[in-house]
């Protein structure tokens, strides 16, 4: 172990001595009230954590506000929008139906974190609830609500994260293309990607298949 590790519950808490402040226990709830499903509904975009049997994964879900339905205060339902077909997330959902997830909301400052069992449905009504572009969702993520609060907004605040003047030159950081051009490149056994190709197709490929 490295000299400075942290490896006891006493040496954690020794870092942090001060103790909780009641609102951040209070702020916990086992279920989504009426304040906690308005942020849902002003949300298009939220990370799902899960767990399975190849380890962790952190998924980017996104869409039109108010994607993830609030079916009641203990129910969410989230449609599985077309994707790479990795299907890293749902393969650990059916390991371990364990999830969290936090919810952004543009322009404003706290994000909501949300933690339940989930299960995957293919029910052709249920799907229909959640048609887009004359598209159906493979399967609807229902999530059992365990535990739901906000967390305060420093993190936001301290990225500066909704400021677009923040915002990079896309130029200045390594596109898709690059970034599959540079990994094939190094393995003498694949075939070297076109990057320049690959990042000139991809806005209208992914316009196309959104849905």
């Amino acid at each position: 172990m490295p000299a400075h590790a942290i490896t006891s519950l006493d040496a954690l808490a020794a870092l942090y001595p001060n103790p909780i402040a009641p609102a951040s226990v209070a702020k916990e709830i086992d279920h989504v009230d009426a304040n906690y499903a308005a942020l849902i509904a002003a949300s298009p975009f939220f990370v799902l954590a899960t767990s399975g049997l190849e380890g962790l994964d952190c998924s980017p879900r996104g869409d039109l506000p108010g994607f993830v339905t609030v079916r009641d205060a203990k129910t969410l339902l989230i449609p599985d929008r077309r994707g790479n077909n990795r299907l890293d997330s749902l393969k650990n959902i059916l390991f371990n139906p364990r999830i969290g997830m936090l919810f952004l909301v543009p322009g404003y400052g706290e994000t909501l974190r949300v933690n339940g069992v989930a299960t995957l449905s293919s029910d052709p009504e249920l799907c229909g609830r959640f048609e887009m572009a004359g598209k159906l969702p493979a399967c609807v993520i229902v999530v059992a609500v365990e535990s739901v609060y906000f967390q305060c907004s420093r993190a936001v605040v301290r990225a500066d994260l909704w400021n677009p003047a923040k915002h990079v030159d896309r130029r200045s950081v390594p596109s898709a293309g690059q970034i599959l051009r540079d990994i094939t490149a190094r393995d003498a056994a694949i075939e070297t990607f076109d990057g320049v190709a690959y990042d000139k197709a991809l806005p209208e490929r992914v316009r196309t298949t959104l849905y």
